[in-house]
This record gives C-alpha cells, sequence and structure tokens, in this order.
C-alpha cells in the first residue's frame, strides 16, 4: 500500500501520462503547419484549385490539433511548481530562460499569425497571406526548439555554475545552453519525425477517399505528397537520430548501454546489436539473441572498432563519482524502447515504399493496400512517443544527469493521496479529450475537401473562404 500512495512514483506516472498525451498533438501541429504552408505555396505559385482545397482541408486539421494541444499543454506547467517544487528550485533559474522564450517569444509569435491566417482570407493579398502560414510554421519549429534546449539541459547540463549558498544551478550562459550539442542533435531528428507523422495523416486520409473513388482530384496528388515526404523525412530522422545517438553516447554512455542492455564493456564485433534478445527474468543474462556484429559499435562511434561501455563498469564509476546507489534505468524499458521506435518508423517508412510502387503510373491497388494505408498511420506517431519515453527513462535515476536525482525532486510536503486524486482526474479529463479530438478530426478528414466557391464576375477564379474553420 505505500507503494501504491508513494508521491514519487504516482508523481512520476501522472508527469508521464500528461506529458506522452500533450506530445500526441505536438508531431501533427509542427508536420501540419509547414505542409498547410508548402499546399498553400504550391496554390499562390501554380492557381490549381486541388492545392487551395488541401490547404483548407489539412488547415481545419491542423486547428483542431493545434487547439487541444494548446489545452493539454498548459498543464505541464503547473506540474512543475506542484509535484516538482524541489526540481523548479533548483534548476528554475536555468530551465526558466528557454521556457519563457518559447511562451513569451515563440508561442505568442505562433498565436499571432495563427489569427492573421484565420481571418486574413480575401483581406490580405495571397502573397501576405502565405506569409502568415509560413510565419506559424517557423513558430512552431521555434517553440519546439526552445523545449528540447529545456529538456537537454537535463540530458546534459551546460552553461551554469552551482550556488553551494542557495543550493541550486543558476545560469552563466544563454548562449551555451541554447547550443547545447544535445539539442543540435536532438531539433532536426525531432522535427523530422514530425514530418512522418504529418506525412502518415495525410496518406491515412487520401487512402481513404480514393479506396472509395472519393475526391479523385485533390486525393491523388496529396497521396502522393505524402508517400515523398515519408520517405523523405524518414530518411531525414534516420541520420539526425544517428547524430544524435552520437551526441548520447559521449554525455550519457549509460542511457546506450541500456538500450542495448549491455553489461559488459565490448569492442568491435562483440559490441553488436541485437534485433532480438531473450534472457533471464533479471535481465541480466542473455538466454537467446539475434545480433548484428560491430553495428553497435558502428552507431556509438563510427567506428568498427569502438569501444562502448557497459552497465556494469558505469555502475561502478558512477559509485565511485556520485556515492553509492543503482544508476541504470530499467533496463527492459529502455531496451525495448529503442527498438519499438527504430521498427515503427521504418515500418511506416517501407508502407511508403510500397504505396509508391503499388500506385505509381495511377494505378489503382486492391482494397487491402488502402487499409494498411490508413491503419498504419499511428506507426509514427507512436514510435515517436516511444522515443521520448526512452529519453526520459533512459535518463533515471537522475531528472538532471549527474545533477540532481529524481527521488530527490519531488515536492516535500505532498502526499500520494494528493497525486492520486489528480491522477485519476487527468485521467478522466484527457479521455474525454482524446474522445473529443478523435471524433472532430475524423469527422473533418471523413467529409474530405470543402468545394471552392467561385468569383461573382463570371470567371472560374477560385475565391478562397475561412468559414471552413
Amino acid at each position: 500500500m505505500n507503494e501504491i500512495l508513494d508521491p514519487l512514483i504516482l508523481s512520476r506516472w501522472q508527469f508521464g501520462l500528461t506529458t506522452v498525451y500533450h506530445f500526441l498533438f505536438v508531431p501533427l501541429t509542427i508536420g501540419l503547419a509547414t505542409t498547410v504552408a508548402i499546399f498553400q505555396t504550391a496554390w499562390v505559385r501554380t492557381g490549381k484549385v486541388h492545392y487551395l482545397q488541401l490547404t483548407q482541408f489539412f488547415g481545419k486539421i491542423f486547428m483542431i490539433n493545434f487547439a487541444m494541444g494548446v489545452v493539454t499543454g498548459i498543464v505541464q506547467e503547473f506540474q512543475f511548481g506542484m509535484n516538482w517544487s524541489n526540481y523548479s528550485r533548483f534548476v528554475g533559474d536555468v530551465f526558466g530562460a528557454p521556457l519563457a522564450l518559447e511562451g513569451l517569444l515563440a508561442f505568442f509569435f505562433e498565436a499571432t499569425f495563427i489569427g492573421v491566417w484565420i481571418f486574413g482570407w480575401n483581406k490580405l493579398s495571397p502573397k501576405l497571406h502565405l506569409a502568415s502560414i509560413w510565419c506559424v510554421a517557423f513558430a512552431t519549429a521555434l517553440s519546439a526548439y526552445f523545449i528540447i534546449a529545456a529538456n537537454a539541459f537535463m540530458q546534459n547540463p551546460v552553461g551554469y555554475q552551482m550556488n553551494a549558498e542557495k543550493g541550486r544551478a543558476e545560469l552563466t550562459s544563454i548562449g551555451e545552453l541554447l547550443t547545447n550539442k544535445v539539442a543540435l542533435a536532438a531539433f532536426p531528428h525531432t522535427i523530422a519525425a514530425c514530418f512522418m507523422v504529418s506525412a502518415g495523416l495525410i496518406v491515412a486520409v487520401a487512402a481513404y477517399h480514393l479506396s472509395r473513388n472519393q475526391h479523385l482530384d485533390t486525393m491523388r496528388p496529396a497521396l502522393k505528397f505524402g508517400l515523398w515526404m515519408m520517405l523523405i523525412a524518414g530518411a531525414g530522422t534516420m541520420f539526425f537520430g544517428d547524430q544524435l545517438s552520437l551526441a548520447m553516447v559521449q554525455t550519457q554512455p549509460m542511457k546506450m548501454a541500456a538500450a542495448e542492455a549491455l553489461y559488459n564493456t565490448a569492442t568491435g564485433a562483440n559490441a553488436s546489436f541485437s534485433i532480438f534478445t531473450f534472457g533471464t527474468p533479471d535481465g541480466q543474462h542473455e538466454l537467446f539473441s539475434i545480433r548484428v556484429p560491430y553495428l553497435l559499435s558502428l552507431l556509438s562511434t563510427h567506428s568498427f572498432d569502438g569501444t562502448v561501455e557497459g552497465i556494469r563498469e558505469l555502475q561502478a564509476q558512477y559509485s565511485a563519482q556520485y556515492g553509492p546507489d543503482t544508476y541504470s534505468p530499467t533496463i527492459w524499458i529502455t531496451y525495448w524502447a529503442f527498438r519499438w521506435m527504430i521498427g515503427l518508423g521504418m515500418f511506416h517508412m517501407i508502407v511508403a515504399a510500397v504505396g509508391l510502387f503499388v500506385t505509381r503510373k495511377g494505378r489503382s491497388p486492391k482494397r487491402w493496400v488502402w487499409r494498411v494505408a490508413i491503419w498504419s498511420f499511428p506507426a509514427s506517431l507512436l514510435a515517436m512517443s516511444i522515443g521520448w519515453v526512452f529519453t526520459e527513462m533512459g535518463r533515471q535515476p537522475w531528472i538532471v544527469f549527474g545533477l540532481l536525482k529524481t527521488k530527490d525532486a519531488v515536492s516535500p510536503e505532498l502526499t500520494g493521496f494528493q497525486v492520486l486524486l489528480s491522477l485519476i482526474g487527468f485521467t478522466i479529463v484527457y479521455g474525454a479529450l482524446a474522445v473529443v479530438e478523435f471524433g472532430l478530426i475524423r469527422k473533418a478528414a471523413i467529409a474530405g475537401p470543402a468545394p471552392v466557391e467561385t468569383a461573382d464576375d463570371g470567371s472560374d477564379t477560385p475565391v478562397p473562404t475561412a468559414t471552413v474553420y
């Protein structure tokens, strides 16, 4: 019973629940902002009606998702003070800077130009109106960077000094904080993955309508765009993910060792990557595995004869450096999260490659192919969510690596019963919001692109309208 009402465990569950739930909206918002901007650019440059329809159609889905993301994101900030007050006191001077930049600069910039874009149809010139949605796309990416920079400090603290008298970290260089090597590697990896999520939605919606021979003029180019976007963004995600793994090995070698369940330091061929491993219940001994020799060495050091430190050696090193404790995360979670992240992303890329092949030269595939395209939509979104679980769980037992442990960050006066009540409340409210979000997006997606009005002068010139929003 004491473990069930442990405020630390419950606070971690609550923050994990609210963060992962909020993160379900973030990739789609970032990816769709740029996607809508691309469609509108194509319309302004070519004047083709189907690009205008795609702009307004996916723009509506973007707005639904954006609104829900804002609502769920507000909860995150309050938890720092309520559940994690010791953490807030310790890193508030550092962590608050990028969060303030995100809220006061990026978010307000984004919100302002979203308003301009929604209400600017037929009031601004086409090029000026187009500029507004590109400003939105830029602001969403800027917002993401500030959040990633804040998180990167938790992975690799830089740009600070310890104030021994006050017992907290204090910012000394905003430049170092914003150019953290982890942030510079994680940002492009995250943005590319967001485009995969956006591409997955486009493919799923286009496949739904094409399987029913609906909106062919708009959905055929949308499908091709989504499939190519998936492959290009997937390649980018893999490339930048490789760069991120190098930064991870340099700053958090225990996380890489846990990702492979590598207990003993290995070099060269022995530093292999296991596709699948079956081991003892405690996870410390391998019974059967399928391995690729040299691959872990290549991923970790970009060398076939590189050395990757093992969990046992790092545990001894950290115990000597920081004092006796367990410094490895939950191995089975990091091990399988790493593989599910990679596997789901690659699966979605394979779906896109097959989709391009079976729809080449305007061919119409069998109905089951459309179903695969539709139901595969969550793959990239799940891969991203699992990736964040890996990122955060792999850092444990630290909340700020090398400076503050998670068990020391929770609010001291917090009771387990208080957290349990809020956890139940958040679960119920977020469950209801999930039903609303899914229902609104499903309704908009099934309805398809709205017909475009034409000018009253008798010409066929399309007239954009904001009434769809």
